[in-house]
């Protein structure tokens, strides 16, 4: 009997991709509900850790005040796809993929992870920018690129980056 396989999009990623540009802090402007992040003020801060391997810390601010970090490491899988990252968090947990679909470097960027579960499939999106905020034709144009990929736009979340909120970060 014939069954549909829900698989992970065959997605187009950033071209040339160059992560001495993409190092340094990016602020979250929205995102795939995930059961990781769970605060606002969310950024990501990428630097060099060694030849070939990103630092990863994430940081959010929590309801209650305090601010949660987690750091990992990225690298490529394949020095011939530099945009098409794998990332881990923990030691002994598999690494997730983290792909640059789009980023200008200087103002956004648009990542995009996807994992095949067999049957169905897994995804986290996250649009982000080097400000705390991004222009809503720069959103629109992201907007476009996660739909042509089938990705539910209107299932994103906006991140708070209201600055007195978050001065505390």
């Amino acid at each position: 009997s014939f069954y549909f396989l829900d698989l992970c999009p065959k997605a187009a990623v950033q071209e040339n991709f160059d992560a001495a540009r993409y190092l340094g802090k990016w602020y979250d402007i929205q995102r795939l509900p995930n059961s990781f992040q769970k605060g606002e003020c969310c950024t990501a801060t990428y630097s060099l850790k060694s030849p070939g391997v990103i630092g990863v810390m994430n940081q959010e601010l929590l309801a209650d005040g305090t601010i949660n970090s987690i750091s990992g490491s990225a690298w490529a899988k394949d020095a011939s796809e530099p945009a098409k990252l794998l990332v881990s968090f923990f030691e002994f947990s598999p690494p997730a993929s983290y792909w640059v679909l789009s980023t200008d470097y200087d103002n956004y960027s648009l990542v995009y992870s996807c994992t095949d579960l067999g049957v169905a499939h897994v995804e986290f999106a996250w649009i982000m920018s080097r400000q705390p905020t991004l222009s809503e034709e720069t959103l629109e144009d992201l907007h476009s690129t996660l739909m042509s990929i089938g990705v539910k736009v209107e299932k994103l979340l906006t991140t708070n980056q209201d600055p007195a909120l978050c001065s505390a970060m």
